[in-house]
């Protein structure tokens, strides 16, 4: 069911971000841009695959509010993150990596 409740977004120029569970997703309310999850490792890990925004939405960052919406959604959950995106991994993360903590590693045990 998809919550109503923005997510992200909730000053006067963000846009408002909704979490559509039953498509796995974060979607701008229009549902033209989004970003697209998996849930693994029995409900403990969010894969973020994909982000999309079209063309004619690009250079207003909607992709960063995208990802920020499904990253303080992961952290609220108690949710391992898994960037597979390459705009998550390669742009989002390094220039927000306050985030970092939330990356998943099998390692994570061996670490300790």
């Amino acid at each position: 069911m998809a919550s109503t409740n923005p997510i992200a977004g909730s000053g006067t120029n963000a846009p408002k971000i909704i979490w559509n569970e039953a498509q796995r997703r974060f979607e701008t309310e229009d549902k033209k841009a989004y970003l697209q999850y998996v849930i693994k490792n029995q409900g403990k890990v969010i894969d973020m695959i994909h982000t999309f925004v079209p063309s004619s939405k690009r250079g207003l960052g909607l992709a960063s509010h995208l990802c920020a919406a499904a990253f303080n959604h992961a952290a609220a959950h108690s949710l391992a993150v898994v960037p597979s995106c390459s705009y998550i991994s390669d742009t989002f993360l390094p220039r927000n990596p306050t985030w970092n903590h939330l990356l998943y590693s099998e390692d994570k045990k061996s670490n300790l």
